[in-house]
């Protein structure tokens, strides 16, 4: 672990432009009006990485080869934000880039822990994935389950998977061996979640697609999910928690066969808080 200095001024806002292996453009567009959103309600400055492109043809393995560049350059912003002892908060397209953000959080903070927002269960492998989705393999390949080659640092008993209800056989497999700590929706709370953590420190990912159908527009939408009001009440609980950085991924920018943008209102209400407190010297955790 790098030791961090103190503090000199706040993180801005980033948001991750560069393609994520989406099926489509939707989460690129969507990952900056979220961030414009929260920029202009906290009153912070954005700063974009990478630059939006077209959705990638081919399989898993062609489209990793052509968007680890730009995951390079994600990790190793994110890197310097950690070892310079600032909390980033950073929206992206796709979970995808959690291959990227994921070993450096681990190779940062050795004990942290990451609590996974996802309606999946994203512990697929080359191997065991039906659909070839490379968002389905994240947390298996910065675990070392498969080779990604943008590290594997991260161990599996670090990761809380908090909403998943959409899990494929493989994945609920390592959820039975007790390889990986599981709150599905029903049993997730602030209280269950405080006691998942444990203390330690904290690094979120939120996949929209926890949120219940039909609350924001995201690429695969599913039924069962948290509602609004049940991830405020969790975001209010991480307030208390030592978090070092939050990402927020899969949000679409408009609804299918609609043109006018999605209304973001409630997601940034939810979010705001604790991106007020990771990205202020100091803040207070509260609206």
């Amino acid at each position: 672990m790098v030791q961090q200095p103190p503090i000199t001024a706040p993180a801005p806002l980033v948001c991750f432009q560069g393609n994520c292996a989406g099926r489509n453009t939707l989460g690129m567009a969507g990952a900056l009006a979220l961030a414009r959103h929260l920029a202009r309600h906290l009153e912070i400055p954005l700063q974009t990485l990478g630059a939006p492109g077209r959705a990638l043809p081919g399989g898993w393995e062609q489209v990793l080869e052509a968007i680890t560049p730009d995951f390079i350059s994600m990790g190793r912003y994110l890197e310097k934000s950690l070892i310079t002892g600032k909390h980033p908060v950073l929206t992206m397209s796709r979970c995808a880039g959690g291959l990227a953000t994921l070993p450096v959080v681990a190779r940062q903070h050795p004990g942290a822990c990451i609590v996974w927002l996802d309606a999946h269960g994203d512990l697929n492998t080359p191997r065991t994935t039906g659909s070839g989705y490379l968002g389905g393999m994240v947390i298996a390949g910065a675990a070392g389950l498969w080779d990604s080659g943008l590290g594997s640092d991260l161990s599996l008993d670090q990761v809380v998977l908090a909403g998943a209800h959409q899990l494929d056989p493989d994945e609920q497999a390592l959820i039975d061996d007790g390889l990986v700590y599981h709150l599905p929706p029903s049993e997730l709370s602030a209280e269950t979640l405080r006691q998942a953590i444990n203390g330690r420190p904290v690094y979120i990912h939120l996949d929209c697609d926890v949120l219940d159908a039909g609350v924001v527009p995201t690429d695969y939408q599913v039924e069962g999910g948290l509602s609004p009001e049940a991830l405020g009440a969790l975001m209010t609980a991480l307030c208390e928690e030592n978090v070092i950085g939050m990402e927020i991924a899969e949000l679409e920018s408009h609804w299918p066969n609609q043109s006018e943008p999605a209304d973001l209102t409630t997601l940034v209400e939810i979010l705001a808080p604790l991106a007020k407190r990771l990205l202020s010297v100091d803040a207070p955790c509260a609206p």
